[in-house]
């Protein structure tokens, strides 16, 4: 992963055209996205083929996962060498091997816990796994929570509760541990990123954001956070410029260290968003970007139809040219 601190380490050029799927698969929303140890790459989807797994030079390998889930949401891979699937259409956090064999499950299909009360789940979004093995899911749509998992899947504790404050959320949309065992909580609706110790002590926040919905993290003890940020569904806003939808990179203290949006707004061409959902990074530090640009698209452009093909994502390979990605 990336562990530089200096901000030539985050220029980035988009790779148009890089996967190549088979005319049979036809993606959904790309809501999570992971890379594993060998950089192949798992777009978790809303379409008929929910996993598709393509290596790290956009070739088709294989997919799995069907007629198993209902609203895919949030993927992750930790140390642990599975994955973590997170769908906030049944309450559940699944754990698999990379060819989709179940392990472990969070929640009871269908049942969920009532709407926040911060008992697990309500409309979970998104896993991640401490480096003691730890489980912490954010639980966003209808909770306010973060629920903390021992490696069995054990329940051990939760924190949080709505509002403003620190240690409350509004709409805690996406969770990463670091190589320290710190938790990162992408606090959607509150404009931040929040981080706690292993037991949900509130540390600090990382503020100069809008609307945190993706978020991953570069390895090492001190880690730059990578957030992807969503436009203004409001009419008295939707159309003021700077406010997304991009991709931004921060220092752990919170500097801003660079943005891939150009200044161009919404869209559709290489290196636009519609609604950047999901971040994972590869071994070499190129990075890959799912959106929900189906779900969201009325939302962004509430006058334009819905195109065909939404399923959509793209790759970023790191450069060292003096210019975000173009």
């Amino acid at each position: 992963m990336i562990e530089a601190n200096d901000k030539e380490t985050f220029k980035f050029t988009v790779q148009s055209d890089w996967a190549k799927l088979p005319d049979e698969i036809v993606l959904g929303d790309v809501a999570g996205i992971a890379v594993d140890g060998k950089d192949r790459v798992y777009l978790f989807n809303r379409g008929q083929h929910p996993v598709v797994v393509l290596d790290k030079a956009g070739t088709f390998l294989n997919s799995w996962g069907h007629g198993v889930f209902s609203n895919a949401h949030g993927a992750h891979i930790g140390h642990d060498d599975v994955i973590y699937l997170t769908d906030n259409g049944d309450h559940t956090v699944r754990k698999f091997t990379f060819d989709g064999k179940l392990l472990l499950q969070l929640g009871t299909p269908e049942k969920p816990a009532p709407f926040m009360s911060n008992r697990p789940f309500c409309r979970c979004t998104h896993s991640a796994l401490s480096p003691k093995g730890d489980i912490y899911v954010s639980d966003g749509y209808g909770n306010a929570a973060v629920h903390k998992f021992a490696p069995d899947g054990t329940f051990l504790m939760s924190w949080g509760e709505p509002g403003t404050g620190p240690g409350q959320f509004n709409l805690p949309h996406n969770i990463c541990c670091d190589a320290e065992g710190w938790v990162y909580v992408a606090d959607r609706e509150n404009d931040r990123v929040q981080i706690f110790d292993g037991n949900g002590k509130y540390e600090t926040q990382i503020n100069n954001m809008h609307r945190p919905s993706a978020l991953a993290i570069t390895g090492g003890p001190c880690p730059h956070c990578i957030v992807g940020e969503l436009m203004s569904y409001l009419a008295v806003n939707r159309l003021t410029p700077n406010l997304g939808p991009r991709v931004s990179v921060f220092a752990q203290s919170g500097e801003l260290l660079g943005r891939l949006d150009q200044g161009r707004g919404a869209g559709l061409e290489p290196g636009q968003f519609v609604s950047p959902h999901s971040i994972a990074l590869d071994s070499t530090g190129d990075m890959y970007v799912g959106e929900v640009a189906a779900t969201d698209w009325l939302a962004v452009f509430p006058d334009t139809p819905l195109p065909t093909k939404m399923g959509r994502f793209q790759k970023f390979t790191r450069a060292s040219t003096k210019e975000l990605a173009k």
